[in-house]
């Protein structure tokens, strides 16, 4: 009997603790319903591409429902239903979370973690993903976070336990400076408190680990491995680009949310921007840059596995994604 109130204890601290994280998400997403699967299907969570001497990887974290309409502002009436209707899609629609593994000069590299529990039974599922294609997230050298927003931070602890406690974790200085500062903490509104709050919660075992590496911009990471201020989004998120042998990607990260909608406005932003105005700018400024550069992009948020190319149309722009192989040739 004793066993059994334990572990009723254990079970209704677990709920209660949940329940608190995702009523704290509400406040932040305040337009947005998580909505919960009735089922989740087992899709494949990986996908392989070669950039010159570089593997990479695409992992799924899975995928949530979004409703668009709730989500995305500076919109026009009418706007969303009927772009998203010409993309054979609904204003409510799954959104993917991605990361990227890199395989580099003996290195494995993740490009941002995952979510881990924090949105429910439909994310969470990048370890599994990287184990079922043999790579234990212990392996991993470092992780390069585009943004310190739980979505792309939250799989970086699961419970007390570090997911990577053999990587380094990087990050620009002033995304750093910006989430984990007490006096930015203190004077942020109550609708951000509880970001704040989960960013510290991930991050801190590893700043206190001493695997917490800022960084300013213009200087390499690693050999072939670049970080791009992208500020707009977050105060300093930022851009990976990866070179190899003449190619070149660039990791984007929450550059966008729906190919749908912002391909073909991309004015359009969404309330996750703390300066929706600088997100816009920066969007504008990728996508000509990529179009005119014709070179691959990864996104996050990007239906799975988030690569490909765009190009510049009348109105806005066309996205192309990778073309599936399983040699590498024609990608």
């Amino acid at each position: 009997m004793t066993n059994v109130k334990i572990l009723f204890n254990r079970f209704f601290l677990k709920l209660i603790l949940s329940f608190g994280v995702m009523m704290g998400a509400s406040l932040y997403y305040a337009p947005l319903t998580f909505a919960q699967h009735t089922k989740v299907l087992a899709q494949p969570g990986s996908y392989h591409m070669l950039l010159g001497d570089i593997e990479i990887i695409a992992f799924s974290d899975g995928s949530v429902p979004q409703d668009l309409d709730k989500l995305l502002t500076n919109t026009q009436p009418g706007e969303v239903k009927k772009l998203t209707e010409l993309n054979f899609q609904t204003p409510v629609v799954e959104a993917s979370v991605n990361a990227y593994l890199l395989k580099i000069n003996g290195k494995l590299i993740l490009v941002d973690a995952g979510t881990a529990d924090l949105y429910g039974p439909s994310l969470g599922h990048l370890p599994a993903n990287m184990i079922r294609a043999g790579y234990k997230p212990e392996q991993i050298d470092a992780v390069l976070v585009t943004h310190i927003h739980t979505d792309h931070t939250g799989g970086l602890m699961a419970g007390d336990k570090m997911v990577f406690p053999n990587a380094d974790i990087y990050v620009s200085r002033k995304e750093a400076d910006y989430w984990l500062s007490d006096e930015n903490y203190a004077k942020a509104p109550a609708r951000l408190k509880p970001y704040f709050d989960q960013a510290r919660l991930k991050m801190t075992p590893y700043v206190k680990a001493g695997k917490l590496k800022t960084y300013e911009y213009g200087k390499e990471l690693f050999p072939g491995i670049l970080p791009v201020a992208s500020a707009g989004h977050t105060p300093g998120h930022s851009f990976y680009q990866v070179t190899s042998n003449g190619e070149k990607i660039m990791f984007w990260g929450d550059i966008m949310h729906s190919a749908a909608v912002q391909f073909a406005d991309p004015d359009v932003t969404i309330v996750y921007d703390v300066d929706p105005a600088t997100a816009a700018q920066a969007r504008k400024r990728a996508y000509e840059d990529a179009a005119k550069g014709k070179y691959w992009i990864a996104a996050d948020h990007l239906s799975f596995p988030g690569i490909g190319h765009i190009r510049k149309r009348e109105t806005g722009y066309g996205w192309f994604p990778i073309n599936y192989t399983t040699s590498g040739v024609g990608q």
